[in-house]
């Protein structure tokens, strides 16, 4: 069976003019997509894309940094964990992001930028599958996100408007109240929301900028009340049970009160039930859920016109404007309210403000600002995850939902989803997990930054030049060390989900094809060349000796079972799948060669081996052999057996394309059937591509080369799934050269590496259930006339033969049974013409092999030396053959196993 695993292909000269078009006279061009890549890499920004630095990403982030916490929390953390322990909060917290934004700002200005943001992002660096994850979640964190900020938003508006409110007071009709009416006032913001999102991003900039100027005036109204406001007695809420119907004093500035607010005085916070203190952690915790709102720029990537300078400029300067806001509010507040003002009442900026209603105003537009950015956020992520397929068909009415350029569908969804979100009434359960998701995604960034950065990839040469892996590295510990600082609990349990999804991606997503250039190859590519380089062959040791196989294939259609077999045989060493191909580069236009490595790839991950591929193209397969033997794998780590299958002139089964076979394919039928070249049978009437004496050839120019040798024969009839039945008990082992048994030596090189070899295959799954079995022959001499080889009484070498192989197999920690076989040797058995056995030798020594083996699953049979060759070439090769032929025929799949060193070793 020459031609499924030692045959070659001829390579073809395909005619091509200069007028055809680039991408077919080169086909890798199309068929890799860099013809694509180029293209897009100098298209002009979509004109639909018309946002700026200001409304695209200041004016959002900006929003989402403030929401609630600049007029609801600033006084309950200086109030309890005070000024200098709020600053170092602040710096701690401010410090995160900065190095996360670095993060963003080096990933995004490293190429463009599409819709999406931080799924964009994630998903281009480390892969479809922990993108896709990170993108689930981080669109649902968005949906959560809007629907807090709606009820946080409706919250101020009836704490106000209600019977009771501070603007309506306790004598006047106000808005009604109640679970169900605080739902209709979600509902109606909430839709409102969706009305400016329909209209498109222009509008939602518009409304974000006009937004934030609401809230900069009711900021700045806030700092001079600060400045301008005398002493004054403020009420404490009737929220506040332990001090209901009390005061509290506001003194404007003053040192004193600077003073009593220096230091830490942790409380209990009125507006959480039990007697629980609060402390740094929970404090922290509040501060920095108030200020992930940094990646609602990158959101809007889709939008921008430049997004990879629109990013890192609006991105930074929302955080250091909104520092630069929170120190200034933090530093008055502790110079003018007393500690039981800022730990009973968390409003306390609204009875103290020139007028009150700009804190109302700051608190609704800051939270419905959120909302929407929130909102036009996670249609956008929902956008980018149907168009990327991660979830299949799922998400198709996205993609064709567009409406001049607008994600309606998206929109619509994400939507419907807050919507839903907003009838759980009480959000406050879910509002850390909530901040958790964000600082997931924040983690994820950072990842992908410091991967980009430690592959040292060239082309990661991102214009933002502000970062290093060190602050990467900052920035993803600090993330991760705040998911657990807000909730323990709520951080294991979205990792664990993030790792759900990423199986579950992996497994089933249509988009885990996708070649989006995962960091994961860039950082295995780099270990692995500083670990090659550290696998020094000077310092191998035997005892530490693995099979590296180079497997020559003709064509792998009729060669699936030996791919198969040797995958199991290799045992976690290097397996090199080879292939020659019959010309020259003068005379084909392109490397055939070359062109075919994907469809090589693509059968190693049909059949589920672990190989590498190495294909090359010579005058001859004896001349490219010697290329594949000498270049095949990379410095220590390179082929120390070579693997052939038989030459004979059986026909070859075709697995790929049988019905009945256990590696037919469908993909590979249908090439056979449009009449491509790949993978070619030969049939029982072609002209081989190789003759005896080259086949002898390769046989000793392996040997020459210092390489193992084991020629396979009847692996077609291998079926895998029947090793575990009745059928087959044995693998069996003969230690003994057949064509000259009078030099019996089962301890010589070659006997321990076949030894070696049936050990390993019997230690793979599949093949651990049958035993082992050793064969002990013991030649004898007879002057009787004929060639029939008999049984006869047991000698008394033979068994001391079967003492020393017993000692032997102790020492090489080798369970195998021993059997006891011998046989006359006729005295005419080397009479030939040649120092070759005769024919009919051969036939005899198969019928005995028949009769032991009839059982087994394979053999394992001494390789005798092959003739000498004389000028390159061998006038015994033929007879060599015939003999081998006649002495494996009508066996179990059999190997023929020749070694050259020492494989197995009996020290520690």
């Amino acid at each position: 069976m020459l031609a499924p695993e030692v045959g070659s292909t001829n390579s073809t000269n395909n005619a091509s003019g200069f007028g055809e078009p680039r991408s077919e006279k080169y086909p890798l061009i199309r068929q890799r997509g860099l013809l694509s890549s180029f293209q897009g890499m100098f298209e002009t920004p979509n004109e639909a894309n018309t946002l700026g630095t200001f409304a695209g990403v200041f004016s959002p982030v900006a929003l989402s940094m403030f929401s609630a916490l600049l007029f609801l929390r600033v006084g309950f953390i200086v109030g309890n964990a005070g000024l200098l322990t709020t600053l170092l909060q602040f710096l701690i917290a401010y410090c995160i992001l900065v190095f996360t934004v670095a993060s963003v700002c080096a990933v995004s200005t490293n190429g463009a930028v599409e819709g999406g943001g931080a799924y964009f992002m994630i998903s281009r660096t480390l892969g479809p599958e922990f993108g896709g994850s990170i993108g689930t979640l981080f669109f649902v964190a968005n949906i959560v996100s809007s629907a807090l900020y709606l009820t946080g938003c409706i919250e101020g508006f009836v704490d106000n408007f209600a019977p009771g409110g501070y603007l309506v007071g306790a004598d006047s009709v106000g808005i009604p109240d109640g679970r169900w009416w605080r739902f209709l006032y979600c509902s109606v913001l909430n839709l409102f929301n969706l009305c400016v999102c329909m209209v498109g991003a222009g509008l939602f900039a518009k409304t974000s900028v006009a937004v934030l100027g609401v809230v900069c005036v009711c900021v700045f109204s806030s700092i001079i009340s600060f400045l301008v406001k005398g002493h004054a007695e403020i009420e404490l809420p009737d929220a506040n049970e332990h001090f209901r119907n009390q005061t509290a004093s506001y003194t404007g500035l003053n040192a004193t009160t600077l003073q009593s607010n220096l230091w830490p005085q942790y409380v209990q916070d009125y507006t959480v039930p039990g007697d629980e203190i609060t402390n740094f952690a929970a404090v922290f915790g509040v501060l920095f859920s108030g200020v992930t709102g940094i990646m609602a720029g990158a959101n809007m990537s889709g939008e921008l016109r430049e997004p990879g300078k629109s990013i890192p400029r609006g991105t930074l300067s929302a955080v250091f404007f909104t520092f630069v806001c929170y120190v200034v509010i933090s530093v008055l507040t502790a110079a003018t309210c007393t500690p039981k003002l800022l730990q009973n009442n968390y409003i306390f900026m609204q009875p103290i403000n020139v007028w009150p209603p700009f804190v109302v105003m700051g608190i609704l537009m800051a939270t419905f600002s959120a909302s929407l950015s929130n909102l036009i956020g996670s249609s956008r992520v929902l956008e980018a995850l149907a168009k990327d397929n991660v979830f299949g068909s799922l998400l198709n009415v996205v993609v064709k939902g567009n409406w001049h350029n607008n994600p309606v569908v998206a929109v619509i969804i994400s939507w419907a989803s807050v919507q839903v979100i907003l009838l759980i009434g009480s959000l406050n359960l879910i509002a850390q997990i909530n901040s958790v998701l964000f600082l997931l995604s924040y983690l994820a960034t950072n990842l992908a930054c410091l991967g980009l950065e430690l592959a040292s990839a060239p082309n990661f040469r991102p214009s933002f030049k502000y970062f290093t892996w060190h602050t990467a590295l900052i920035g993803l510990i600090g993330t991760l060390i705040m998911m657990f600082i807000i909730n323990p609990v709520y951080a294991s349990c979205s990792l664990a989900l993030c790792l759900l999804l990423v199986v579950a991606l992996h497994l089933f997503s249509p988009a885990k094809a996708a070649n989006w250039g995962s960091i994961s190859q860039a950082l295995i590519f780099h270990q692995v060349r500083k670990y090659l380089l550290l696998l020094d062959s000077r310092k191998a040791h035997v005892k530490f000796w693995r099979p590296q196989m180079l497997l020559l294939v003709g064509s792998p259609r009729s060669a699936c079972p030996l791919i198969d077999f040797v995958n199991d045989l290799k045992k976690s060493g290097l397996y090199v799948l080879g292939h020659v191909k019959i010309g020259t580069l003068e005379e084909c236009e392109n490397d055939t060669a070359l062109e075919e490595t994907h469809h090589w790839l693509s059968l190693i991950d049909h059949l589920k081996v672990k190989a590498f591929v190495e294909l090359t193209m010579a005058r001859s397969v004896r001349e490219g052999m010697r290329h594949l033997v000498r270049l095949s794998g990379l410095g220590a780590m390179k082929p120390n057996t070579i693997v052939l299958g038989f030459y004979d002139s059986s026909q070859p089964r075709d697995f790929l394309a049988s019905a009945d076979s256990s590696y037919q394919s469908e993909a590979f039928r249908n090439i056979a059937s449009h009449g491509a070249p790949l993978f070619n049978m030969r049939g029982s009437e072609d002209n081989r591509m190789i003759s005896p004496s080259e086949y002898v050839g390769i046989i000793c120019d392996t040997l020459k080369l210092q390489k193992n040798v084991a020629l396979c024969r009847h692996f077609h009839s291998l079926d895998k799934s029947s090793l575990a039945s009745s059928a087959y008990r044995y693998i069996d082992v003969w230690p003994i050269n057949f064509f000259n048994p009078s030099e019996v030596d089962p301890f010589d090189a070659s006997s321990l590496f076949m030894l070696q070899l049936a050990c390993i295959i019997n230690m793979t799954p599949s093949w651990k259930k049958l035993k082992l079995r050793v064969m002990m022959c013991s030649p004898r001499d007879s002057m009787a006339s004929g060639s029939q080889v008999e049984e006869v009484q047991i000698e008394p070498d033979l068994n001391q033969m079967e003492r020393k192989m017993q000692y032997q197999l102790q020492q090489l920690r080798i369970t195998a049974q021993l059997h006891k076989v011998s046989w006359e040797i006729p005295s005419e058995a080397q009479q030939g013409p040649t120092p070759l056995p005769t024919v009919q030798h051969m036939q005899g020594i198969n019928h005995l092999i028949r009769q032991r083996s009839d059982n087994s699953a394979a053999i394992f049979v001494y390789l005798p030396s092959p003739p000498e060759l004389v000028h390159g070439e061998s006038a015994d090769a033929e007879a060599y053959l015939n003999l081998l032929t006649e002495l494996t025929q009508g066996l179990p799949p059999t190997v023929l196993v020749r070694g050259v060193s020492a494989v197995i070793s009996t020290t520690i």
